[in-house]
């Protein structure tokens, strides 16, 4: 069992030409309400993975909060620990423009409502395999889940903000992309910014977009990081393939997968993810993984 304490949140999708000014109006082509949160993004990439998949959360007693806990159902995952809080769920205003590039507010919700995981929810914690982690939730909490942990804790530590040293004392394997390892470390190249996650955790992943992955461990790789790159695929949406990535590599672990397999197969759902639009709706099932690496 892979246990997941994150964030759930409805993005509001605008789609435009190019973004407004302060204090301009334009006129949008299209606009989607789509399930999302990075906590909520690994937990589905996981289910489908393969993965048994346990979610702590919360969500707000507005209209989003059951689409939300549907989606994360719907996906397989177990949301017995999902909250219902008074008050808004939370959400993220984004706005596309057809260059592709976006601009994001996120409202909290009922995410910036957690202190920690509760009772129920450390315990199903405690009982899990591993526990995925992120920093869309208030960091207290994040602290307070990882202590509950007796297995590994897997941190995206995205968005990048400082990391106290409780909150990495706690955690097994830390993810961040290349920009969240260079603003946590100071190292623009992510093979000295590798180097110097590893001063701090037992294992580190940089991902490196199209370029593939990096893996170190103070274990695993005496010899020095490990390079895995990306499988060549067309690239049309890459919107959470950073989470599928995670939510297939926590799978691959807990299934006893050595690295650099368990490095393959989550880079493999990442690609299939990168194919098609979407976050969620991107994310592969694990027979369309192993067709993939076949």
């Amino acid at each position: 069992m892979i246990s997941v304490f994150g964030s759930a949140n409805m993005d509001l999708v605008a789609y435009v030409a190019k973004a407004p000014g302060l204090g301009e109006t334009v006129t949008g082509r299209a606009f989607r309400t789509v399930p999302g949160g990075k906590g909520a993004n690994q937990a589905v990439a996981a289910a489908r993975a393969g993965g048994r998949v346990v979610f702590v959360g919360a969500v707000g007693d507005d209209a989003f909060g059951p689409e939300l806990r549907g989606a994360l159902a719907g996906a397989g995952v177990d949301v017995t620990h999902l909250r219902t809080v008074p008050g808004p769920s939370g959400i993220a205003h984004i706005v596309v423009e057809d260059s592709g590039a976006n601009s994001i507010i996120v409202v909290p919700g009922a995410n910036g409502t957690l202190t920690g995981p509760g009772e129920a929810g450390a315990a199903a914690i405690a009982a899990a395999g591993a526990l995925l982690m992120q920093l869309e939730l208030p960091m207290e909490a994040v602290i307070a889940a990882a202590r509950c942990a007796d297995t590994p804790v897997i941190l995206t530590p995205a968005p990048a903000v400082p990391l106290p040293a409780e909150l990495l004392d706690a955690v097994d394997l830390i993810v961040p992309n290349e920009h969240e390892a260079a603003a946590i470390t100071g190292h623009d190249d992510p093979r000295r910014a590798l180097s110097a996650l590893l001063e701090r955790v037992p294992e580190a992943v940089v991902t490196l977009g199209a370029r593939g992955v990096l893996y170190g461990g103070r274990e695993t790789t005496p010899g020095g990081p490990v390079h895995v790159p990306a499988f060549p695929v067309t690239a049309v949406d890459t919107t959470a393939a950073g989470d599928t990535f995670v939510g297939a590599l926590a799978v691959a672990r807990s299934e006893g997968g050595e690295p650099a397999a368990a490095l393959r197969f989550a880079s493999a759902a990442a690609a299939l993810s990168v194919q098609r639009e979407g976050a969620t709706t991107s994310m592969p099932h694990r027979a369309a993984i192993d067709a993939f690496l076949t």
